[in-house]
């Protein structure tokens, strides 16, 4: 393409030692049939621990779950370039699936002869085997809430136990190593027969906002010393306890996560426990009734389970590999056992991700490209140059200057349509000053949103009054925010803070890419200048990100969602109480009670109307200020075909091929 080279001559400039070990990376390799940029380096290929668009893209080639979403047959006769192209969950791991007329009962018919990479046949077993991890707490699954609509769920992730109840008791020594945080050890089933509880410590009764986090930690400290007498009903040793403590079905037992802390009871008669939750076989609504059927009872009819299921934290993993190798090492390449379309060849950091065919895999036939390198890239100018050498098939990520020049001059490789995707900053609501809402309220009020738009992005992205993306068919978002410095300013000084006097230090989090940096850079602007307020920035890595975020361990933080099904409640439902997506700290009853009240409402309308009061508490609340909705940006090869625009910006391997002979040479002229 000589004449881009003309276009944009700063792009020819040397990367200087980075651009060479890419030179390098690329001359040591046998081409792959198809190269794109996957932005961050990944933080996992666990199913289960994964959250980020890099981690979805390869995921989704590794693995498939009960059912994958793809557009409908013939698609690429139906829909015209420029035209998002809608998709629908259809049969993967599962060939069909049965719904009970009331619409809480799943009933998934398991698809003969489909296989893991190692040969071993994929069941409902696995399936049921791997939710099982996903919500145990230890998994720690930022995703673990999606599993809330099956019946006991919540409660088995949560570790809710009560007198009475059915439960899983794992005693303590009996694991193989500290890697095995799931599978478990030796594990006693039985029935709650007491609960002796200390008194509640005094952080516990305190109700300010700004001490969730000291609260969440006392909390766990005192259900440390809680005592349990269980009667044993069954006793499931592990290889390295194969006789535990002399534990006998019939018998009872008296066990505490802490002995040292149980002071009501003598510690020396304690049985020392890791954990104690509600049995999942007993009380969670997923049972593989056979290795051919998997039966799944949700708590009320949920429209989009379908959807859910199709989404890749709910694949399954390999449970001999994961018991054999051990957490996070069963994910390594030499390791890792999948049942996608692809299988990991090797990792190199800070370079790329080479997928191979899985010749194991069910639909291998329809399967086109044998050999896929997702590049691990952080800078969208380096991306561009790459694409422009031919190094890349598809960039993921563009320096946004540049947008509006590459969508003049090469249009046919620019596909751009609106997203179900909101750019947004998290806030800590546990931080000093950021716990006030009005002090919330001020910080999106004075972010000019369009200005950002037109300014940086260029993309045609939309500025965002409020959460919900538009485009989602009967629901009507309720009135948002616009740009209002007077209103924001005003705000600040009824909150205790007159033209930011007085308010603690802010700092600006984000992922280390250019257009996350001049964007935190324009709102530090903005917000000294129309509320007087100093704010730092501070770029991370992505997995630093990620970690920061988890722990709440920041001041205002730079996101994304994206849909991860079309339906208003999967950018609502993320800000509960429970939600380990939620970050910020926020917890809102009546917020939660509308989601959950929208959860069980059959009637669309009613459903609808309920999302929309629980946008407009989010909305007043402001623990998240909402940026802007995106518009998709890729640069795509005129000779990948089966790449088709989509509401979410999802682009699945399995359908993409290459067709050098019947692609026009180069690109659009200006």
């Amino acid at each position: 393409m000589p004449f881009l080279r003309k276009a944009f001559p700063y792009l020819a400039i040397a990367l200087g030692l980075a651009s060479l070990a890419w030179a390098v990376s690329f001359g040591t390799l046998p081409k792959a049939d198809f190269t794109f940029d996957n932005g961050n380096e990944i933080r996992t290929a666990d199913p289960s621990k994964a959250t980020g668009q890099p981690e979805n893209r390869v995921i989704n080639a590794l693995f498939e779950g009960l059912l994958r979403s793809l557009p409908d047959e013939g698609w690429e006769r139906k829909y015209g370039p420029g035209e998002n192209v809608p998709m629908t969950p259809q049969g993967a791991m599962a060939e069909s699936f049965d719904v009970s007329e009331d619409g809480r009962v799943y009933t998934f018919h398991m698809r003969k002869g489909a296989q893991w990479s190692n040969g071993d046949p994929v069941t409902a077993v696995d399936f049921a085997w791997s939710w099982r991890r996903m919500l145990h707490p230890e998994t720690a699954s930022e995703y673990a809430y999606q599993l809330y609509y099956l019946v006991g769920a919540e409660g088995y992730n949560t570790a809710v136990v009560q007198e009475g109840g059915l439960v899983e008791v794992e005693l303590d020594g009996t694991r193989r190593d500290k890697l095995q945080a799931f599978p478990r050890g030796t594990i006693v089933r039985g029935k709650v027969l007491t609960i002796t509880k200390p008194p509640e410590p005094p952080e516990l009764a305190k109700d300010s906002k700004a001490n969730a986090e000291a609260k969440s930690k006392a909390e766990a400290t005192w259900k440390e010393s809680w005592v349990y007498e269980v009667e044993v009903a069954s006793v499931e040793p592990s290889a390295e306890d194969p006789d535990p403590k002399q534990i006998s079905t019939g018998g009872k037992i008296v066990c505490c996560i802490d002995p040292a802390k149980a002071k009501s009871v003598d510690a020396g008669s304690l049985v020392k426990i890791l954990h104690i939750l509600p049995d999942f076989e007993e009380t969670v609504g997923v049972k593989a009734e056979s290795p051919e059927k998997l039966v799944v009872t949700l708590k009320s009819r949920t429209a989009y389970f379908d959807e859910l299921v199709a989404f890749y934290p709910l694949y399954p993993v390999n449970r001999k590999c994961v018991e054999e190798h051990g957490s996070p090492n069963w994910t390594k390449p030499e390791n890792l056992v999948c049942n996608g379309p692809y299988t990991m060849q090797f990792r190199r950091i800070r370079d790329r991700i080479r997928l191979v065919k899985n010749p194991k895999y069910w639909d291998e036939q329809q399967v086109q490209l044998q050999v896929i390198d997702a590049m691990a890239v952080k800078s969208e100018t380096t991306t561009l140059n790459m694409y422009l050498n031919d190094q890349i098939d598809w960039a993921t990520q563009l320096p946004p200057p540049m947008i509006p020049k590459l969508k003049q001059i090469m249009p046919k490789e620019f596909p751009s349509a609106p997203m179900l995707t909101v750019y947004l900053y998290r806030v800590n609501v546990t931080k000093p000053g950021l716990d006030n809402a009005k002090v919330r309220r001020a910080l999106n009020l004075a972010i000019d949103k369009k200005n950002i738009c037109e300014i940086i992005t260029r993309a045609g992205e939309v500025p965002a009054t409020s959460v919900v993306p538009p485009g989602l068919a009967g629901y009507t978002p309720p009135p948002g925010t616009q740009y209002d410095p007077k209103l924001a300013s005003k705000l600040l000084e009824e909150a205790g803070f007159p033209s930011g006097r007085g308010l603690p230090p802010i700092e600006i989090v984000y992922n280390e890419l250019d257009a996350h940096r001049t964007i935190a850079e324009r709102i530090q602007q903005m917000w000294r200048e129309n509320l007087g307020i100093g704010v730092q920035l501070r770029g991370v890595e992505w997995g630093t990100y990620l970690d920061l975020q988890n722990k709440l361990d920041y001041h205002v933080a730079r996101a994304g969602w994206i849909a991860d099904y079309p339906d208003p409640n999967t950018f609502l439902d993320m800000w509960t109480s429970s939600s380990q997506q939620n970050q910020t700290g926020w917890k809102n009853k009546d917020f939660d009670a509308l989601i959950e009240k929208a959860g069980t409402e059959p009637d669309r309308k009613k459903r609808m109307e309920l999302l929309r009061d629980a946008e407009a508490i989010l909305i007043e609340e402001s623990p998240i200020l909402p940026i802007y909705w995106y518009v998709s940006k890729n640069l795509v090869k005129p000779h990948v075909k089966g790449w088709f625009l989509n509401s979410q910006d999802t682009h699945p391997l399995t359908l993409l091929r290459v067709d050098h002979e019947n692609s026009p040479i180069g690109s659009a002229g200006p």
